[in-house]
């Protein structure tokens, strides 16, 4: 695997993973798909400052440089990406804003989250040029909206990597307490076991240390929410244990 610092240095055509880091076996996921569809991966690692409206958040975002290239090295990366901020923010770039589907769910929870988020794609798309890029459908609402900017891009969605308990794994679930770790599980649960959004959010509930946000059934096709004529519905849920915002989502049956 090769480490390099500029986009000069990277192949063309590739399969492209962006990331922020702090890598784990769902990344290791998404870079075997990668490997599946070119001899050339690229992953990139980039903590982008556009998507998080907390500071706070910004400064204990994980950093795990070491462990993330042993990673991607075992993982079938080729070329492991390390931009500069100036490459990728260069003066007069270009800001996006989200689709309006932006300001709902995570959007309306985190203010210019999603404008961040599809600025810092549209920019790593531009400056890497690959054929296909792979995105984890753990973050649904932003797998929808890269999808309405990729544009020459084709985009891929990867299955959500859950621990053995079934949470999502997330880059935020080491800094969960060992009772926190323990409460998240709910999430997956009521997933699997809710018929309604009204169930779901009655089961998420029930569990006292986690604080809920949001639980509600959309259309996957519109990102509204679902309806009796919907072809796919989707659950998407979020909350807070131990102060830290936890995601996850699933595809719900559809009864004719």
């Amino acid at each position: 695997m090769k480490v390099v610092t500029h986009s000069s240095e990277l192949p063309s055509a590739c399969a492209f993973v962006p990331t922020m880091g702090a890598l784990h076996a769902g990344h290791a996921s998404l870079f075997n798909i990668a490997k599946s569809l070119s001899s050339h991966v690229v992953a990139s690692i980039f903590i982008n400052p556009l998507q998080f409206e907390n500071p706070t958040d910004l400064a204990q975002y994980p950093r795990t440089p070491e462990s993330d290239i042993e990673l991607a090295a075992s993982s079938g990366v080729t070329h492991l990406w390390l931009p500069k901020s100036q490459e990728i923010y260069p003066e007069g770039f270009e800001r996006l804003t989200a689709d309006p589907i932006g300001n709902l769910f995570e959007g309306a929870a985190r203010p210019g989250h999603f404008d961040g988020v599809v600025t810092v794609v549209r920019r790593l798309f531009d400056l890497v040029m690959p054929k296909v890029a792979i995105f984890g459908e753990k973050d649904f609402q932003q797998l929808f909206l890269i999808k309405k900017i990729a544009h020459d891009v084709e985009i891929i969605a990867a299955p959500t990597i859950r621990e053995n308990d079934g949470l999502a794994m997330s880059s935020r679930n080491s800094r969960l307490s060992e009772a926190g770790r323990s409460a998240a599980s709910i999430m997956y649960r009521a997933l699997k076991t809710a018929k309604s959004e009204a169930e779901l959010q009655e089961l998420l509930k029930s569990e006292p240390l986690f604080t809920l946000d949001y639980a509600v059934f959309i259309d996957e096709q519109t990102f509204m929410p679902a309806s009796p004529d919907s072809q796919k519905v989707r659950a998407l849920v979020a909350g807070w244990i131990d102060g830290i915002r936890l995601i996850d989502n699933m595809a719900m049956e559809v009864r004719s």
